[in-house]
């Protein structure tokens, strides 16, 4: 893990009207780190997210990529930095084989605008074979036949597979049996292992023992701690999500 961070958010804010979503938060994820993000409903993990995204910029603050600053005002801005998210509902086309899903938006074409279909073909197995993905049978059977854990490997590889530095992943267990959740978590620990940079939200605290090297917790919009699942307890990271100290009361006013 290289010593610093990949991505480095300072004093992030945003407000939605007269609602205070995110108070200057700060956050950073290390390239081969997985750091999980969790708190309660409303804690503002996907405002935080959303504005990593380019989908809600953030109000003030600093954002620093790759030791540089930088403005995401777009999903595109985001994209080109080399950050890919993958969202809970996968965005996938269950009509759609593997690979056409994998390339979706961004086929390779030959002459004249002719699809590469072999070149995609050996592209998405070189991305499965590199993340040892191998419970799916054909790369040209539909999604719409895959399991849960199938299918959100393909959303993974589907972002690793164009020069991403951090992969962003929300909720990748919710609704996963469990050799379907050993499976996801085994993938997530080899994302940070190739290098990447990897944020997980999850509300579940067991995976989050189970591959995280740090836990940033929010709470009503705002950072109250980052733990290290070596040296704490589940029981210190639930105080911190419905008790953790805040550095300012949503709704109070500031002194001048």
């Amino acid at each position: 893990m290289s010593d610093s961070p990949l991505l480095e958010l300072k004093g992030v804010s945003k407000n939605f009207g007269a609602v205070q979503a995110l108070y200057k938060v700060d956050f950073k994820v290390h390239a081969g780190q997985v750091m999980a993000l969790v708190g309660d409903n409303g804690a503002g993990k996907s405002t935080l997210i959303k504005g990593i995204a380019g989908i809600y910029p953030y109000d003030e603050g600093q954002v620093t990529f790759d030791g540089k600053d930088v403005s995401i005002n777009s999903p595109r801005d985001c994209a080109e930095l080399g950050i890919e998210i993958v969202y809970q509902d996968l965005a996938l086309a269950d009509n759609l084989d593997v690979v056409n899903n994998m390339f979706l938006g961004r086929e390779k074409t030959q002459r004249f605008g002719v699809l590469d279909e072999n070149g995609m073909e050996q592209a998405a197995k070189e991305t499965l074979e590199s993340l040892s993905v191998t419970t799916i049978r054909s790369v040209r059977q539909a999604v719409a036949g895959l399991s849960g854990g199938q299918r959100q490997a393909i959303a993974v590889a589907k972002a690793v597979m164009w020069n991403s530095k951090l992969v962003i992943l929300d909720e990748p267990t919710a609704a996963l049996g469990v050799a379907q959740t050993r499976q996801v978590l085994n993938l997530v620990r080899r994302l940070a292992d190739r290098g990447l940079a990897v944020i997980l939200i999850t509300h579940n605290l067991h995976d989050i023992f189970e591959v995280a090297d740090k836990v940033t917790v929010l709470r009503l919009g705002q950072n109250v701690g980052e733990y290290s699942p070596k040296t704490t307890t589940q029981q210190e990271i639930v105080h911190a999500i419905t008790a953790g100290e805040m550095t300012h009361v949503p709704g109070m006013q500031e002194e001048a």
